[in-house]
């Protein structure tokens, strides 16, 4: 399972996650926290919050035409 971490459209960044321990309280707020923290600068340009979503496993082939398709569009 992966936390992934939004900014309107834009794909930031995932971080791999325990399944075991989702449903442990602070689990994902510690998370979320620290991506906010790396990633303060930005959110405050972009001027809105960041959004989070728990997805399943990716492929990691998939994930990789994924991220080759969004940096190609660039």
């Amino acid at each position: 399972m992966q936390l992934m971490m939004y900014l309107g459209n834009d794909h930031i960044e995932s971080v791999k996650l325990d399944p075991d321990r989702i449903s442990k309280p602070g689990y994902l707020g510690t998370f979320k926290r620290n991506l906010k923290v790396k990633y303060k600068d930005l959110i405050s340009e972009y001027g809105s919050s960041a959004d989070f979503i728990v997805v399943g496993e990716v492929k990691k082939d998939y994930s990789e035409k994924i991220n080759n398709v969004v940096r190609n569009s660039e």
